[in-house]
């Protein structure tokens, strides 16, 4: 790759380094493979709707390899499995569009996969600045070929991929990476990849909506098409993507379907036709807008993204640019961190930026370079508006003890200026009645925010990233118990969208596919963005616009009752999504609208409300959410909206429900025994420092019982 000139010094030897960790190592960029850095490149070509039959095929062939030990310790062996094999069963012959495969049967090697469309140049067409493949055919943008080589033999066979060469065992697989050009070779016959091909004439489209968006072109065949030099971005529908303006697009000379969105706040216009070969079509087309919130003193950001964290591409600031102002999101907090060594990628540009906008920030768009904090056993934390870079980045990895606590990292960043909270908190399902010891195990080390429940109890907390890529439904509960137990904290969002891979289910999403709508008090800055989350002034969304008011007051107040006092509660929602809005206090769902699916056609600007009058009979909260209904502009399982609360403190004494104080009792006796068994821990002092931060936790929760 070639990194910006304009970029500092220390920016670009980085991006040039990481560039060099692509070339020699593909999509892990060499980093030592744990479980879900092995997974990145068959992420690339499974559906998402088949990551928990390939999970449940990973734990399959661990247990059958350990049959005695228990299951916690199995998890701790995921990387173990031949992820090929593993990919290739869970596949059990379907091959998605992008995917193409070698079955290797006794009598030879058979080549299966869809035509792909190639353009042949126009004459009357001169070549695009940036496009560099020269002349005859050429590929659709810049995207490789996965190719999965599928022995069906029970003997080993000698197969080679360009350079590379491996004796394949019997009834082996191998996923590798090819373009049209590459070279196969099965038992010393060529298998031709361009058999594969389907030339076709072209035509050429200039996009123009007025302002940055997020286009979408896709032909009969399913194929998307992009801007030369672009990257081939697919969201969590598999739907092809990519940010901008007035751009040139060469398109194959078949039925095109283009389509224009920008973020949440615009709904999605859409324009087919069949271009003539040979000719320039002009193609102006711009989103509707659902609602306007910076002109209410709402701004929606996004807490939790990438720029590069490994991936099939080098992302540089530039991509980053695009997309916030393709998304129109408000706020961008771009992090450093680790994958699963000690790099930190992205390093350079915080210690360049730090307390300081990236520069294509503006009055309604703010961009920061921030910091994933992490430790697989105990959490990860994002810091955003930091005034300097941290000390230490993570614990755990690459040999490193999980020591000092998440705590300690969590009071210098605090004291570094940050606004800090837990990212991708929970997977694993988890249900509003549920105890915690599903959450807390087995799987010992899979990002959970583990430590959350202690931290949160210490102040140590400012919110949640209750939307994220994890699980919407679970983080919720999560959330629920927490603040009815006592602790006040935030509703945010954090997509952990990674700007470096093309093809990551929800991780290729552009950034702010789920916002956390903050009420700011005057200009929008990092700094009065980050004072009204800490003040609660927040909702999260996939995608719905959101507001309650209790007593006339929004998300964040606090509200004075007395024992038999009585409030008026009201929520309401904008989106087509929108299904259903609940109103919740700690005692559970107190009131709620439904309404049929949208009209085909309709955007969904369409209100609806619901009002309640309630007695207040002991300290609560208040909160609204949404259900909503499966939608295209949702990008993810789960659509979800939630507010953070309004608080109802009754004779001077906030909520802390009994319930929901012994359930967080409950966790920090699992998550001792976690550390106790899982930790990887250089001494007893170490533990012992553990053992102090939870018996605080377990003080304050003890004491919030009288």
């Amino acid at each position: 790759m070639s990194a910006d000139s304009m970029l500092p010094g220390g920016v670009t030897d980085a991006l040039e380094e990481y560039g060099r960790l692509l070339e020699e190592h593909g999509i892990t960029w060499g980093e030592p493979e744990i479980h879900y850095v092995k997974f990145f490149a068959r992420r690339r070509v499974l559906r998402p709707a088949l990551f928990d039959r390939f999970w449940e095929l990973v734990y399959k062939a661990v247990a059958e390899t350990h049959p005695d030990e228990p299951r916690d310790r199995l998890a701790a062996r995921l990387a173990e499995p031949d992820y090929d094999r593993v990919l290739r069963d869970t596949l059990d012959g379907e091959l998605p569009a992008h995917l193409y495969a070698i079955r290797i049967e006794e009598e030879g090697a058979v080549l299966e996969g869809a035509a792909r469309t190639v353009l042949l140049p126009s004459p009357r067409l001169p070549p695009l600045a940036g496009d560099e493949d020269g002349p005859g055919p050429r590929r659709a943008g810049e995207e490789r070929m996965s190719l999965l080589i599928d022995s069906r033999r029970d003997e080993p066979c000698q197969v080679g991929v360009d350079d590379t060469q491996r004796l394949l065992s019997a009834r082996g697989a191998w996923l590798v990476e090819v373009d049209q050009d590459s070279i196969v070779v099965v038992d010393g016959d060529r298998v031709r990849l361009d058999t594969l091909l389907c030339p076709i004439p072209s035509s050429r489209l200039r996009l123009v909506s007025g302002t940055p968006c997020r286009w979408s072109v896709v032909s009969a065949d399913g194929a998307g098409w992009f801007p030369p030099g672009v990257p081939n971005r697919h969201d969590y529908h598999g739907r092809p993507y990519f940010h901008g303006d007035d751009l040139l697009v060469d398109v194959p000379c078949m039925p095109l379907t283009i389509t224009v969105a920008r973020g949440m706040e615009y709904g999605a216009a859409a324009h087919e036709l069949t271009p003539m070969p040979g000719e320039e079509h002009l193609v102006e087309l711009a989103p509707e807008r659902l609602y306007d919130a910076a002109s209410a003193g709402w701004y929606g950001g996004d807490l939790h993204v990438h720029l590069n964290w490994a991936g099939d591409l080098v992302a540089v600031p530039a991509d980053a640019a695009a997309a916030q102002h393709g998304e129109d999101l408000h706020v961008l907090n771009l992090l450093a961190g680790n994958v699963s060594g000690r790099r930190v990628y992205d390093r350079e540009a915080l210690e360049h930026w730090t307390g300081r906008d990236l520069p294509w920030s503006d009055a309604t768009h703010v961009a920061r370079m921030g910091v994933e904090y992490r430790n697989d056993l105990l959490g990860h934390v994002y810091a955003f508006g930091l005034h300097s870079a941290p000390g230490r980045y993570h614990t755990g990895f690459a040999g490193d003890a999980d020591w000092p606590p998440n705590a300690d990292g969590l009071r210098e960043l605090r004291g570094l200026g940050a606004l800090v909270g837990y990212s991708h908190p929970f997977r694993t399902p988890i249900g509003d009645g549920d105890p915690p010891r599903g959450v807390v195990s087995p799987v010992p080390r899979n990002c959970a925010a583990r430590e959350l429940v202690a931290d949160a109890a210490l102040g140590l907390v400012d919110s949640l990233d209750v939307l994220t890529h994890a699980s919407i439904p679970a983080t919720a509960a999560v959330y629920r118990r927490l603040i009815g137990a006592g602790n006040r904290m935030a509703v945010t969002a954090g997509t952990d969208a990674m700007i470096s891979f093309t093809r990551s289910d929800n991780q290729s999403n552009p950034p702010g596919w789920a916002r956390v709508y903050a009420r700011v008090e005057g200009e929008l800055s990092a700094r009065s963005f980050a004072a009204a989350v800490r003040a609660g002034r927040t909702f999260a969304t996939t995608g719905p616009w959101l507001e309650l008011t209790v007593n006339g007051h929004g998300p964040g107040h606090v509200i004075q009752a007395r024992k038999g006092d009585r409030i008026s509660v009201t929520a309401s929602a904008v989106g087509p999504e929108v299904a259903a809005v609940r109103i919740r206090t700690a005692d559970g769902v107190r009131a709620g609208a439904e309404r049929l699916p949208p009209e085909p056609g309709r955007q969904g600007q369409e209100r609806l409300t619901v009002t309640a009058e309630l007695e207040v009979d002991a300290p609560t909260y208040v909160v609204a959410e949404v259900l909503c209904d499966p939608h295209p502009r949702t990008l993810t399982s789960t659509g979800y909206a939630l507010t953070s609360p309004v608080y109802v403190d009754v004779g001077g004494r906030p909520v802390a429900r009994r319930e929901d104080v012994l359930w967080c009792l409950e966790w920090l006796d699992l998550l001792e025994d976690l550390i106790r068994q899982h930790g990887r821990l250089a001494s007893a002092y170490q533990f012992g420092d553990h053992v102090s931060l939870l018996q605080q936790a377990r003080s304050i929760y003890q004491a919030r019982l009288g």
